[in-house]
């Protein structure tokens, strides 16, 4: 079982310090939607974030939508092998159920995450596939227990995406950390809680591409291609 956490996440909703800004205000009034109900994007907030903390790093939702599809549409969850967590830059945490159907058009993930964040759960009725809380990746970290924890970071030690995969693959409950954020490094706080800091390439690749390839060569370690490959016959 590997467990993945998008960490930093550019994920929130619109801080009280923008509520009052016109941009925010007009872009409120047109969703219909209240601020603290709106999920920061920097798409449609730029000028208004220009003054917020770590400004490059936030307002960037769909890096964690194209790197939990990439995630979620992976073998390795299909086989129930993947857990799955969003840690945002405001400290909440998002848990999803491994059978989600995440909507793959960016707007109506948004609207889902919105939901959340309103409601606390996702959907609001019925079984939550979706649960968000106020914690820090130091706690979700320690609920965890992992028996090692890797962070990809360029300044780490270099290996590639083979030798970190295989090495996970021999752990009872590994961990891995992408940075779910555009810009910008990980806090050394967060840098604290890996037994490992890797570097895979010489330059920023996106959050995407290292979730699909760090899951892609596990799944090799552990031998799941070929293991799924002889169901066929069966067939």
């Amino acid at each position: 079982m590997l467990t993945l956490i998008l960490a930093e996440s550019a994920l929130e909703t619109i801080p009280q310090s923008l509520w009052d800004h016109p941009i925010i205000r007009r872009f409120s009034k047109r969703k219909g939607k209240h601020p603290r109900f709106i999920i920061l994007d920097r798409s449609y907030h730029h000028y208004a974030m220009k003054n917020l903390e770590n400004s490059n790093k936030r307002g960037r939702p769909d890096i964690v939508h194209f790197s939990l599809l990439e995630a979620f549409g992976s073998p390795l969850n299909r086989e129930g092998l993947l857990r799955v967590y969003v840690h945002t830059i405001g400290n909440y945490v998002i848990h999803i159920s491994p059978e989600t159907r995440l909507p793959k058009n960016l707007n109506r993930f948004i609207g889902l995450i919105e939901d959340l964040f309103e409601h606390g759960k996702a959907p609001p009725k019925g079984k939550p596939l979706l649960t968000v809380e106020e914690k820090t990746l130091t706690a979700l970290i320690s609920e965890l227990k992992p028996t090692y924890t890797i962070i990809f970071d360029r300044p780490g030690k270099n290996k590639t995406f083979e030798e970190v995969a295989l090495n996970l693959a021999g752990q009872e409950r590994p961990l891995v950390i992408v940075g779910g954020f555009p810009h910008g490094e990980f806090s050394e706080t967060t840098l604290r809680l890996a037994d490992e800091v890797v570097c895979v390439d010489p330059e920023m690749l996106e959050a995407w591409t290292v979730v699909s390839r760090i899951i892609y060569e596990y799944e090799r370690a552990i031998g799941l291609p070929k293991k799924r490959l002889e169901r066929c016959s069966h067939i």
